[in-house]
């Protein structure tokens, strides 16, 4: 960046991306000095290197702002896991679909196990109505990522939050913090439910 460049000349780029061309190095860096702003080599195995007109400070801070974002939606892709039973009681259907319904406002992905035993393995029908019944009803905050599915003695579904039902979970998240942190993305780690690992709350 300006005076540690050692090329003779560059090729030079302008603020907005526009091409100046091959310019001698002083040339470049009294460019710079007239528009305040940093020389910085952006491609150094070129010949001769590629050197942008920037605000350097700015640049680093925008990455660090964006790398930060993407770690925190990293973080915020979360597996909950559901168990249920083929013949689940009305009510403990109603309370796991809560459940459910819950994970996916927070903008978490749920995998729904359905749990056979004995001669429940040879009705896998029940588990299948049992998870499309599921998916109808909630069907207005996530959709089926992964369709039911056999697994030994389970069958698996996989539910995601629809991108506007995320959204709203991400929106509800930064409004929760502190205005400074806010601003700063000092906050970066999800709610503490969100945060864990695949947490179960079947049986």
């Amino acid at each position: 960046m300006n005076e540690q460049i050692r090329a003779r000349e560059v090729r030079l780029v302008g603020p907005e991306g526009e091409q100046v061309g091959i310019v001698p190095l002083e040339r470049a860096l009294q460019l710079a000095a007239d528009v305040d702003l940093d020389l910085v080599e952006v491609a150094p195995m070129a010949r001769p290197p590629v050197c942008k007109l920037m605000d350097f400070g700015k640049f680093k801070y925008e990455s660090a702002l964006k790398a930060r974002e993407a770690r925190r939606n990293q973080q915020q892709t979360v597996i909950k896991e559901m168990k249920l039973r083929p013949k689940i009681d009305p009510h403990d259907y109603e309370t796991k679909k809560g459940h459910v319904v819950r994970f996916l406002k927070a903008g978490d992905k749920v995998k729904v196990t359905i749990m056979f035993r004995g001669r429940e393995q040879s009705r896998p029908e029940l588990g299948y109505r049992l998870l499309r019944r599921l998916e109808s009803e909630i069907s207005e905050l996530g959709y089926v990522e992964a369709a039911p599915k056999q697994d030994g003695r389970n069958m698996i579904m996989v539910l995601a939050p629809h991108r506007a039902t995320k959204a709203a979970a991400t929106a509800a998240r930064g409004s929760a913090l502190p205005r400074g942190e806010r601003e700063s993305g000092a906050a970066e780690a999800p709610p503490a439910e969100a945060a864990g690992p695949a947490g179960s709350t079947g049986e």
